[in-house]
């Protein structure tokens, strides 16, 4: 297998043309990292990477693997939920010094289902720039791949592990019109597929497991065909996506009823264009109806 520097363009240097590292403007960087194939790290991310006076790590160990992939010998402090309390105030004092300071997680972006987001908001309430370093990211790179609608979705992190908190957690989702985006374990995926089905009806999913990795795998399917098709827990990071409700998928946006009553109003009156707008698109009449009110209202 090619080392992880094998595309890097000729003469690039993350750490300067001569070697050293690169002068950064002092802020918190929130730098994402591979969430699994190293080709993924940005050429900013490594500037930024051999440049900052100090890098917070997750886990030392993990992000140690990454930067001696790429010959980078920056500082690096731990810094996770367990110690982010006691270690924050040492971060302040490093960004009141004028220091350059990234933050990454141990895969992907950084905040997402991660700590660090009282890290953001101390040092922007400190007057302290903050700069993000965008890259790869298990939740976005599932949901382009997922064969579901992109143009709105939420991003909902982990399911709770006690049935029923993992129940009414997804009940208080079921309404949303927007694709949903889990993370979740091999061990209890099969269970949370099946609370999904509970929850949301049969709902088109889709299942992205080591994405980036040399076992990468997406599967689509029914949420109960999904569940199913489990017989053993999967191995891996995993990514659940599900489908907003039907009616999200099959409702017209403004802009579409909008123009449609604008044609008709031009011939019609304001009840009937209403009526034949609601039978074209199947909305409610009522519906048309007002939004027919406001057009006439707005005409010159």
């Amino acid at each position: 297998m090619d080392s992880p520097l094998a595309h890097r363009p000729k003469g690039r240097d993350p750490r300067g043309g001569d070697g050293s590292s690169p002068s950064l403007e002092a802020g918190l960087y929130v730098v994402a990292t591979p969430i699994g194939n190293l080709r993924d790290i940005t050429l900013r991310a490594l500037d930024v990477l051999a440049g900052a006076h100090l890098v917070l790590a997750e886990d030392t160990r993990v992000t140690g693997k990454l930067l001696a992939a790429y010959s980078l010998t920056p500082s690096v402090l731990s810094y996770h939920e367990y110690n982010a309390e006691a270690v924050r105030p040492q971060i302040m004092e490093a960004l009141a010094a004028g220091k350059a300071v990234a933050l990454v997680s141990d895969a992907g972006t950084p905040l997402i289902s991660d700590p660090g987001f009282k890290l953001v908001r101390a040092a922007a309430a400190a007057g302290h720039r903050v700069i993000p370093i965008p890259g790869a990211s298990a939740a976005l790179a599932g949901l382009v791949v997922a064969g579901l609608p992109t143009d709105r979705f939420l991003f909902a992190g982990f399911a709770p592990v006690k049935p029923g908190a993992r129940a009414a957690f997804f009940a208080g989702l079921a309404e949303a019109e927007a694709t949903l985006v889990f993370y979740e374990t091999g061990p209890r995926l099969k269970a949370s597929l099946s609370a999904m089905a509970e929850a949301f009806g049969d709902r088109e999913a889709a299942i992205g497991r080591e994405l980036t990795k040399m076992f990468e795998e997406v599967r689509r399917g029914p949420l109960s065909a999904l569940a199913a098709a489990i017989e053993a827990p999967p191995k891996g990071e995993i990514v659940v996506l599900v489908a907003p409700p039907p009616k999200h998928q099959l409702a017209p946006g403004a802009d579409v009823i909008d123009a449609a009553l604008r044609i008709h109003l031009a011939a019609h009156s304001v009840k009937e264009a209403a009526a034949l707008v609601a039978e074209e698109l199947s909305i409610p009449r009522r519906d048309a109806y007002a939004r027919a009110l406001l057009l006439r209202d707005e005409a010159p």
